[in-house]
């Protein structure tokens, strides 16, 4: 098989959700010159020739418990201003064959499986999606809606760590882009220690806590004490209706203000709220309000609006840790990656501050080119 022919498995948990729809249709776009690549960090000239899979050989498919077809998802997004008026029509063939690859996600109410079943079942269908395609190798990336942390009684794994020991028995490299639990279920340590596949996670970094690793390490370096720092987010479409469930809002906003401790040494005072506002879409708006102190104890106030697309935020970073994980698989890496900590609120391992983050990443693509 030439270096040309080579072509990359990217598994989606979620694949009909907005956020993998988006990932899908960019990908066609960008691939066939309809679109730059915006907001892809691995098509910026530090990551050039580090053997990084071509856009044009990525293959997609997925696990999802809902039924609507990728195209009408993805005219829906159009509707609501997420993709570009006309791109569903322009990659309609490509959101088809990757609708055709996309197979029922699950447990769903009723379903008596066993977890060892599901797994199975999971892993062969991934194996399977690899087989009809002839795919050098698949990453498994988890872009679901959050679920609440599991109860310590709970004697069954939930979804997310389903589907991440499926990918760990299909052999994949896996990609947590969620907060919800994947591999860090303590029932699943030793298989995650012995697989010998890269991985990395968890939650991805898209908006508000993008600007907060930013802006806390700026207080540390100024020597600007923060007495407080309270933030809200306004969010509609699936994510908000998921995270309407307090305990799942809960596993997400401990990412959040996990990285004001890392980075300011402690956690300050304040909280983060996330309302469910479901006229407003895709769209989301989060406010932070930050108060520190300054010289001589004078009394301080920053405040923050950031408003965007989650979808749009996240679909180019997807793109991204898909090529450098099969990347470094292709190379034997293995375990955690810490490299790839600035894509994420929860990294395994790694500095917390965006600046270390990304110079550890240009690290990595350094090491990726050497290996070449």
């Amino acid at each position: 098989m030439t270096a040309h022919a080579v072509r990359t498995g990217v598994w989606f948990i979620g694949a009909r959700g907005s956020v993998a729809t988006t990932a899908t249709a960019g990908c066609a776009a960008i691939a066939a010159g309809l679109h730059p690549p915006t907001g892809m960090v691995t098509e910026t000239p530090p990551f050039a020739d580090s053997g990084l899979p071509p856009l044009t050989t990525l293959v997609f498919g997925g696990h999802d418990t809902l039924d609507c077809p990728l195209p009408k998802r993805a005219e829906a997004l159009a509707a609501g201003g997420v993709l570009p008026y006309g791109l569903p029509s322009a990659v309609e063939a490509e959101l088809t064959a990757a609708d055709a690859e996309i197979r029922p996600g699950g447990p769903l109410p009723g379903d008596t499986r066993t977890d060892q079943e599901l797994v199975a079942a999971f892993a062969a269908d991934i194996e399977g999606f690899a087989r009809r395609h002839g795919l050098a190798r698949t990453v498994v990336i988890n872009v679901a809606s959050t679920e609440p942390a599991p109860g310590e009684d709970d004697s069954r794994l939930p979804a997310s760590s389903l589907y991440a020991a499926a990918a760990l028995r299909a052999g994949c490299p896996y990609v947590n882009f969620t907060p919800s639990t994947g591999m860090h279920s303590p029932h699943l340590r030793e298989t995650v220690e012995s697989c010998g596949l890269p991985h990395a996670g968890r939650d991805g970094k898209t908006g508000q806590t993008l600007l907060r690793s930013v802006l806390a390490p700026m207080f540390v370096q100024r020597a600007l004490p923060v007495r407080a720092w309270s933030g809200t987010n306004l969010l509609g479409g699936g994510d908000g209706a998921a995270l309407a469930d307090p305990a799942a809002a809960a596993a997400k906003n401990a990412g959040k203000e996990r990285v004001l401790a890392d980075t300011l040494g402690a956690a300050p005072e304040g909280e983060v709220h996330i309302d469910d506002v479901p006229a407003m879409g895709d769209w989301k708006t989060a406010w932070d309000h930050i108060a520190f102190d300054g010289f001589l104890g004078s009394r301080m106030i920053l405040q923050t609006i950031w408003q965007g697309c989650d979808s749009a935020l996240a679909a180019p970073l997807i793109l991204d840790l898909a090529r450098l994980l099969a990347r470094a698989h292709e190379r034997g890496m293995t375990g955690p990656r810490p490299e790839l900590g600035f894509y994420f609120k929860d990294p395994d391992g790694g500095p917390a501050a965006l600046p270390e983050q990304y110079a550890a990443l240009l690290a990595f693509a350094a090491r990726l080119r050497a290996a070449r």
